[in-house]
């Protein structure tokens, strides 16, 4: 029998970037709080000791455990879904701080396209290049959330320089850019050569000393090189256990509770009542009354709380109606391998977002006319520190094992360069959520079933992006570059990016979207949804500094319904 509490004004759900921002945005206003994170606590003190690639780059020491819940996972539609055993194409965390303590800290604004991307393509273009793609604007421009973002820049202390094919901007960054090396001059120069506009990549690893607007005082950056996968020892990285979740337990209406695992949003059927949650030590269940639940988790944990609480319209791809569950996104990843036989490369320093990019072809930045695709990503180089185990760069012709292999292996560790992608990601009717029918987690409730592969476009703008990543290559002098595998089925099992999206997507019709532009679900005035599950569609961008803008958003929204109730648009 589960214990019922007291009533609070909010449970947040989940205490990651989304979930400590808003925690502190209502606790300073006198909100009354109860945030609930299922995993155990962080602080500095727990990553004293995380230079260890095995054990966090490798084992996925911060990671969700997938003995108690994981996913599975299926192409299409005819095929029987497998739970997916261990962490792969994406890693889940776990924890205070959720996965903005594993992250690389690369932090773009999505662009003005990306909002309104069904009209502006449709305006340009005619109907016809959206053809097959379950296309709609977002809801909300990107001029309505620039001053979110710099809300969000300042609270993670972002250091950068202005995009100069990207939106508008009221502020410059809140800290310089980071280190020129000369890996990121190399690009640059290259780049400009070839007339397109590089700069230095937005950062949350800071290149300098900076204190925010919650009191905190984050550090400047070592350029060690264990960023993703890492938590930062020396406050350097923008991370909630140390830009915002210090601030929060200072506020005395914030009850900030590790090891609750929320298993049900309680509703009426109209609004919801509370969550129940089981403490994941001694498995007690508990009722958390609250005026409104805020759900702040990872983007398949938000659509599956939604679906197993029987909260909002299941997504149909046949029928194409319903909304939890749609337009569950990915990224695509073309990129280039160079080697250079007479320089090496200091390749094995660096830090997460320490890089050059360029957004000639991304968003509608270069003419479509006559290509079979739409949108683009962001072009960039990356010195975020090669560790031995995780990186082995060698030829095409390299044999898999033996003394070749090895030789290449020391050989090319630092005489290899890496030009990366970020590819836009479109939905499609039959890339989904949904609730698995045989597969269930450890407390009994069904798993989260993802289905989803490649499409035309993806394939076409891979194909497209990869060529103008290998003439960068070779303007930087490369020696040879790897040929690329072709683009055919999508593949869970190796590592490619942890910027899922989709799933409680965000729009300005509650037919085609689960929330408004205040993330409040239509279907329940009282429930906020907030994060990369409200994303329409993905951009060519790491998602975070858009889900950052989210949370000031959602905080904006919620106060608003707090003192007005009813529904905000």
């Amino acid at each position: 029998m589960a214990k019922t509490l007291p009533k609070t004004e909010a449970v947040v759900v989940g205490m990651g970037w989304t979930g400590s921002i808003l925690a502190a945005e209502l606790g300073k206003e006198g909100v009354e709080v109860v945030a609930l994170e299922r995993g155990r606590g962080r602080d500095l003190q727990d990553y004293y000791v995380v230079h260890d690639e095995l054990r966090y780059g490798i084992r996925y020491e911060l990671m969700q455990d997938l003995s108690k819940e994981t996913i599975s996972f299926r192409n299409h539609a005819r095929e029987t879904a497998l739970p997916m055993r261990q962490l792969g194409s994406f890693l889940l965390g776990e924890g205070m701080g959720g996965s903005g303590v594993h992250w690389n800290g690369q932090t773009y604004r999505f662009l003005p396209y990306d909002f309104e991307i069904r009209s502006k393509t449709i305006e340009k273009y005619g109907e016809g290049k959206i053809k097959g793609l379950q296309l709609q604007d977002w809801g909300i421009t990107y001029d309505e959330l620039e001053p979110y973002f710099y809300e969000f820049e300042k609270a993670a202390g972002i250091s950068g320089e202005e995009n100069p094919l990207g939106g508008n901007r009221a502020n410059a960054y809140p800290t310089p850019p980071m280190k020129e090396t000369p890996v990121t001059a190399r690009f640059k120069e290259a780049a400009q050569s070839l007339n397109y506009h590089p700069y230095h990549m937005p950062s949350g690893n800071l290149s300098q000393g900076y204190e925010n607007q919650y009191g905190a005082n984050l550090a400047a950056c070592q350029y060690c090189g264990f960023c993703e996968r890492f938590g930062c020892e020396y406050g350097a990285k923008s991370d909630p256990t140390v830009a915002v979740i210090p601030f929060i337990k200072e506020q005395d209406n914030v009850d900030l509770r590790n090891f609750c695992n929320v298993t049900e949003v309680l509703h009426d059927g109209t609004k919801a009542t509370g969550v129940k949650y089981v403490d994941v030590r001694t498995k007690e269940e508990f009722i958390q009354p609250a005026d409104m639940v805020v759900l702040t988790s990872y983007v398949m944990n938000n659509a599956r709380l939604l679906l197993t609480s029987n909260l909002g319209r299941p997504y149909d791809p046949e029928t194409g109606r319903g909304v939890i569950g749609k337009n569950y996104c990915y990224q695509i990843l073309p990129g280039s391998v160079g080697f250079f036989e007479e320089e090496q490369f200091n390749t094995f320093m660096g830090a997460g977002a320490l890089g050059a990019t360029l957004d000639d072809f991304n968003g509608d930045n270069f003419d479509h006319s006559d290509l079979d695709f739409i949108h683009g990503g962001t072009i960039a180089i990356n010195q975020s520190g090669n560790r031995p185990i995780q990186v082995n760069n060698v030829p095409n012709d390299t044999p898999s094992w033996g003394a070749q292999f090895k030789d290449d292996s020391v050989k090319y560790f630092t005489r290899s360069l890496s030009i990366t992608s970020q590819g836009a990601s479109m939905p499609t009717s039959y890339n989904y959520l949904d609730l698995d029918p045989t597969y269930k987690d450890a407390y009994g409730l069904p798993l989260l079933r993802m289905t989803y592969d490649y499409s035309d476009q993806d394939r076409n703008l891979f194909n497209y992006i990869g060529k103008v990543t290998d003439e960068i290559m070779q303007e930087m002098g490369a020696s040879h570059i790897n040929e690329r595998d072709n683009l055919e089925h999508y593949d869970i099992v190796p590592y490619q990016t942890t910027h899922n999206t989709g799933g409680v997507i965000m729009g300005s019709d509650p037919e085609t979207s689960a929330v408004n532009n205040y993330f409040q679900m239509w279907e329940a005035e009282n429930v906020f949804v907030v994060g990369a599950s409200a994303f329409a569609h993905n951009g060519g961008y790491n998602p975070t500094g858009t889900v950052g803008a989210f949370a000031y958003r959602a905080a904006e929204g919620m106060l608003k319904y707090r003192e007005e109730g009813g529904s905000l648009v």
